[in-house]
């Protein structure tokens, strides 16, 4: 029985001496007993309601806690063995005192019984018992002093289960990117930031630091980076560097685009291929701390930007006084890397493996998708094959879901799982017929070479039907020179056996040369 009930059974016509008079006035409705009766249901009511808390607390209670529960007095006559209830005694004079047998299992509903049959009969609530010294008495008076819907509420409910979080806990959210930490400094999502890499082999006074551009997207994404220069002499992937970085907005970038003009700054100021030592940077990657300055250079590259990387377009062009075809030179022996050259629109791919100590070849061997990027020619900025490397660069970011333009895709270009290169059997002058990515057949005359003298010319005949993905420019040549590269367009199952299908020289140029 709830409390609420309790204090309905109470007859509207006994109310308190304070409404009817008092207790002891004869014009008053009822009588003592009768309110003492009333005390007795409400007392009883109120042992009822401790009762079925002392037992669902024993029901909680540990097997040594109930243990030493104090022993509950006896109860009146009336009662069964097992329930508690509250007996109160009326006085002959006036007044009532509650007493319940419940005190001993629940010491506060002794306090709640005085206070209850106090107002009932019109009396002040006793006042608590301050004698005491012990807490438990202090807390016990002042849950005595409280009103009794404070004692008769619902119990409470039962606290979270321990390791319940309390509130959700805040984790980044997944459309949003971490900080970014390269070259000592932290780039911020969403920004673009110009930092730069010291590889520690000039003299420390006039170290030049080499500029590296990053563009941080505000969206989590992979990291692509970008690569020219590596020989100093190669201009047109400086602008196409510039051109794709200073075109990238970060709060629409999804990723990361990190780019390194140029990588040779020594050859560049000097307008050579070549380091000031003579040596080919892009033969020593991944390079090694302790080497030679060529490889200390590669090494520190290759491991504090290039590793950063999860896809890697290294720009070249043709070496000296040779000019190559826009094109992909690509390892098709991985399948990474074959998914990775699908991204580039109107682009011819070339299989090659690439020579050891090349870096997309270690970035290969890292488990990272590396192409070589191949336009135009060396000393010079050509601007249709920079606006051809720009264009594919951009379609790679739309292929990867880096970065969104309204792109129109051209027809996929063949593979060239083969190719070979054409070579001068005379010296003298050379004067080409063909221009670079004509097709050609088996006896086609693709250029000629003039002796200066004797105004004598020998053609240069094309064995094979292919295509010219890379040639010489027009200058003087020595016998052997190499001339033309023909891409063969054969079936995939060629690549175990491209490396004598030249047949005209045991020492035929490789088709990497250029990188």
């Amino acid at each position: 029985m709830s409390t609420e009930d309790a204090a309905n059974d109470v007859p509207a016509e006994s109310g308190t001496g304070a409404e009817k008079g008092t207790v002891g006035d004869s014009s008053a409705t009822g009588s003592s007993a009768d309110k003492a009766k009333t005390v007795v249901k409400a007392a009883e009511s109120i042992g009822k309601t401790a009762e079925k808390r002392a037992k669902s607390a024993k029901a909680d209670a540990k097997p040594d806690a109930a243990a030493k529960q104090p022993e509950p007095a006896p109860a009146s006559a009336s009662a069964e063995p097992d329930q508690v209830v509250a007996s109160v005694t009326i006085p002959d004079d006036k007044g009532a005192t509650a007493s319940s047998a419940a005190a001993a299992v629940n010491p506060k509903a002794e306090a709640v019984a005085k206070a209850f049959s106090a107002k009932l009969i019109g009396e002040t609530p006793p006042e608590p018992d301050k004698s005491g010294t012990d807490e438990a008495n202090e807390t016990e008076a002042v849950e005595a002093s409280r009103p009794l819907s404070a004692e008769i509420e619902d119990p409470p409910r039962p606290k979270a289960v321990v390791g319940e979080p309390s509130a959700p806990v805040e984790t980044p959210a997944q459309d949003e990117a971490a900080d970014l930490r390269l070259l000592g400094s932290i780039v911020k999502p969403g920004t673009a930031a110009r930092l730069g890499w010291s590889p520690g082999v000039a003299i420390s006074g006039l170290d030049q630091p080499t500029p590296v551009l990053v563009v941080h997207g505000a969206k989590p994404g992979p990291t692509l980076c970008l690569t020219s220069a590596v020989h100093g002499d190669e201009l047109n992937g400086i602008e196409v560097v510039r051109g794709v970085m200073y075109d990238l907005d970060p709060k629409d970038l999804s990723g990361t685009v990190i780019g390194v003009p140029i990588v040779n700054l020594q050859g560049f100021n000097r307008g050579s291929r070549y380091l000031v030592d003579r040596r080919d940077l892009n033969r020593f990657f991944p390079g090694y701390a302790s080497g030679s300055m060529a490889s200390r250079i590669a090494a520190s590259l290759f491991n504090e930007i290039v590793l950063n990387c999860n896809m890697l377009v290294d720009i070249h062009t043709g070496s000296l006084r040779r000019a190559n075809l826009p094109q992909l030179r690509a390892d098709m022996r991985s399948e990474k890397v074959v998914e990775f050259t699908k991204g580039f629109d109107n682009m011819v791919v070339v299989h090659s493996p690439g020579s050891p100590g090349m870096m997309r070849s270690a970035a290969v061997d890292r488990g990272i998708a590396s192409v070589t990027l191949e336009i135009g020619e060396s000393l010079r900025i050509q601007r249709d094959e920079i606006k051809a490397g720009i264009h594919s660069i951009n379609s790679l970011l739309e292929k990867q879901d880096m970065y969104q333009r309204l792109l129109i895709w051209g027809e996929p270009r063949p593979v060239f799982y083969n190719s070979t290169w054409l070579r001068t059997e005379r010296g003298g002058i050379l004067e080409s017929h063909i221009e670079l990515g004509a097709r050609v057949e088996k006896g086609d005359s693709l250029g000629v070479v003039i002796d200066p003298i004797t105004n004598k010319g020998t053609d240069i005949i094309s064995d094979i039907r292919g295509r010219v993905i890379g040639m010489a420019v027009d200058q003087v040549v020595m016998p052997g020179f190499a001339t033309y590269h023909i891409g063969i367009e054969s079936s995939e199952r060629a690549l175990g056996f491209q490396t004598e299908i030249q047949g005209r020289a045991k020492d035929a140029e490789p088709p990497t040369v250029e990188e």
